[in-house]
Parts: C-alpha cells; structure tokens; sequence
C-alpha cells in the first residue's frame, strides 16, 4: 500500500561542511509512492565520488550530504503500481534513482544518458524539489525502475561494488565488443574500477594485461585476481615489448598521466577506453589516427546494462575483493581511499553497525 503520511526518520551518516568528516545525522525520506520502493539498506560500498562531494571537491556539495550511490539491502514495502519487485526482495541502487523516463536514451534503458541528465543518488536535486541522500543510512525509497534485483545466492556485502565500480568498466567492455574470447586488454590503475576490469576479462575469456606504477601490485594481480600479464610502465622495455600488442585497454586512472605511451600499446582498430577523471587529456593525433585507433569515455550504464552485469556476476560466481567496515570507520576509510590504501573496495555493513 502506499505511505500517505511522511516515512518514519532515516539514519544516516553526513559530511555538514567542506571537511567532509562524517557524523551521525537523522532526516526523513520522502512518502513512497505508487511507483516507489522502499529498500532497508544492509550494505552501502565506498566510493571516490563519496570523498568528491563530502569535501566540496566541485564546488556543488549541498549540506548536509549524506554520500553513498553503492548500495543493496532488502525490499521492506512496494507502492501499489510496483509489480517487478516484492516485499523481502534483495535489490540494489546505484549512481541515480531518477530521469526523465521519456527521452530516446530512457526509452532505450540508458538513462545515465538522460537528455535532462539522471538524478545522482546523492547530492542532487530530484524531481520534487528534494535534495537525495544517499547510502550511509538506514533506507531509502527509490522509484522502481532504478532497483536492481539481486540473486538470493549472491552476497549482498558483493553486491554493493557492482553498482558503481563493476558496471563503470562493464559498460564500456560490452559497449566495445571487449568480449571476445581470445582478445587482449589493458587495465590502467588497479583499484575499485580496474580490479573489476581484471575480473570481467578474464570471465571474457581475455588475455589481461595490468599496466601499473606499482610493482607492489604484482603478486595479487596475478596470483589474486588473475591477470595473466603485469608491466611496471616505468620500464620502458617492458613497454616497448608490449607495442601494438592490445586489442583493448580500459583506463581507470584518476591522476594525471601521459596517453600516448598506452596508445602506443594498442593494435591497429584497437579500442582506449577512458573511465577515470584525470584533470585532462592530451596525445598527439598520430598515436589515435594511422592506426585507426578509437579512444572513447565512459561512466556508468543504464538499467538494462546494470541488471544485465548483476546476472553474469552471479551466473559466473564474480565477485569484488572488499573489507567490510563498520559506519563509524567511515571517515578512516574515506581516508585511506584518498591514500589508495584499499584492497579493493570498502563495503560499510549499515545493517549491523548504523544504530
């Protein structure tokens, strides 16, 4: 049935100004409606996005900001026009819970690419005014159409990643035909993203390469995550034995790097694709054109694609390497995200610590 009166207050966990420390912070979600889900939230995944907008990185943080677009938990009511998703349900919610739902990308199940843009899962306006609010709480009430249904055999503590991390390197594989058995690809960084990357290739049936600064990284690359190849992009041998060897490479590096030297990896018609933010983008045009080369970016999918990624998990026993935390490690882990110190997602266990 649906809630007429307003819902019961959420608990959360809110950054209250640009310092971005984390306390706790009660507040109240919006009524459910006809279309509507309201999910008790079990798990919620740390995201950089998370440290972004807690600290007021762009500039466009509205306080208080409850972060958190990574999150699973257990159907606890349905509106009354909800027919895909029953009460006791595992589901998730990923990076937005709205959009317009009439322009040719919504219509097609691509709604991150809305026409008058998604709504972001936290720290966005949505369409009644409200400001949303995110994971680091107790539920949330999303429209039905923006809830994943998870397996009853996949964790939910697994789940969590999926919904940012997993399906920003999914997509664009799917999207670029990086699915071939037998293909080649590249993974730039080895964090949250690029450890997805390293397992989804594999599931491929691709040869996988890590490009790392680390040779730290090495041993788990390859011994824990699978990866077949490792090179330390600082040896310019190793490098050089790699030239136009790749048939893909994914990049999920957020600082500043140089392009030209990965664009060199990559065989005629290959395929660069670009998840990460650097500050910006710069090679020369014969790196990208005498090879018919494609550079491409990427964010995250649409719903199809999401709940399409959630069933080849599951199907393929896929999941992300994470440590779960307690909430009130939050900022702790918030810091070590920001040091890279994270093997390799932080998931915040909401069920059992958010009191």
């Amino acid at each position: 049935m649906d809630s007429q009166t307003k819902t019961e207050n959420c608990l959360g966990w809110a950054a209250t100004d640009p310092t971005g420390v984390l306390s706790p912070y009660k507040f109240s979600r919006r009524p459910l409606g006809s279309d509507d889900v309201s999910i008790k939230i079990t798990h919620c995944g740390v995201c950089y996005a998370d440290v972004i907008w807690s600290r007021n990185m762009f500039g466009d943080s509205i306080y208080p900001l409850v972060p958190g677009h990574e999150i699973a938990g257990i159907v606890k009511e349905v509106g009354s026009n909800v027919q895909r998703i029953n009460v006791g349900d595992p589901v998730g919610v990923g990076t937005y819970v709205n959009s317009c739902r009439n322009c040719e990308y919504c219509n097609d199940g691509v709604e991150v690419q809305c026409v008058k843009g998604p709504v972001l899962t936290f720290n966005h306006i949505d369409i009644d005014g409200t400001v949303t609010k995110g994971g680091y709480s107790s539920h949330i009430v999303v429209h039905e159409r923006y809830c994943f249904k998870i397996p009853d055999n996949y964790p939910l503590a697994s789940a969590a990643p999926l919904l940012c991390a997993g399906i920003t390197v999914y997509t664009p594989m799917m999207r670029y035909n990086m699915n071939q058995p037998g293909k080649s690809l590249g993974v730039i960084g080895l964090g949250g993203l690029g450890h997805m990357a390293v397992k989804f290739g594999k599931a491929f049936g691709l040869s996988v390469t890590v490009l790392s600064t680390s040779i730290s990284k090495k041993e788990e690359a390859l011994s824990l995550l699978g990866a077949d190849n490792f090179v330390v992009t600082s040896d310019q041998e190793q490098m050089k034995g790699l030239s136009k060897s790749l048939d893909f490479i994914i990049d999920t590096a957020s600082g500043d790097h140089p392009f030209d030297p990965y664009l060199s990896l990559l065989k005629s018609s290959g395929v660069y694709a670009l998840v990460g933010f650097p500050s910006e983008i710069k090679f020369s045009p014969a790196s990208l054109n005498p090879g018919m080369k494609t550079f491409a970016g990427s964010v995250t999918g649409g719903t199809k694609m999401i709940q399409e990624m959630i069933g080849f998990c599951a199907a393929r026993k896929i999941y992300p390497q994470i440590e779960v935390i307690p909430i009130q490690y939050a900022n702790e882990a918030l810091e070590r995200l920001v040091k890279k110190d994270v093997k390799y997602r932080f998931v915040i266990d909401i069920e059992n610590t958010l009191k």
